[in-house]
């Protein structure tokens, strides 16, 4: 949190965090793995593990399906890219800042 606070200038937290959110480049896309399974990878959110777990928990909760973080990347079991846009948006993340790679 502290570290927050001097990126912001001492902006109140809930500002600081949307401006972060602005700032970010989020790649969404899918991979092929084996026995011809899907999953859907999405990367370019900054933060910190357990913010980066926070975020996989309400995607695997909306989206109902199995996934995991790992190397500052979560993972989701199946094709979800325009799903994940979805909840992305109303998560806070801007539109503009959310790439589909097809």
């Amino acid at each position: 949190m502290a570290e927050e606070k001097d990126n912001c200038g001492g902006l109140p937290p809930e500002f600081c965090e949307q401006l972060n959110k602005e700032e970010q480049f989020i790649k969404v896309r899918l991979e092929k793995r084996r026995y011809g399974k899907e999953v859907t990878v999405i990367e370019g959110i900054e933060g910190n593990d357990s913010k980066l777990k926070e975020i996989a928990s309400e995607l695997k909760s909306r989206l109902a399906t199995g996934g995991t973080t790992k190397n500052n990347r979560i993972e989701l079991q199946g094709d979800h890219r325009e799903k994940v846009r979805q909840v992305l948006e109303e998560m806070g993340y801007p539109s503009s800042n959310i790439l589909i790679i097809e």
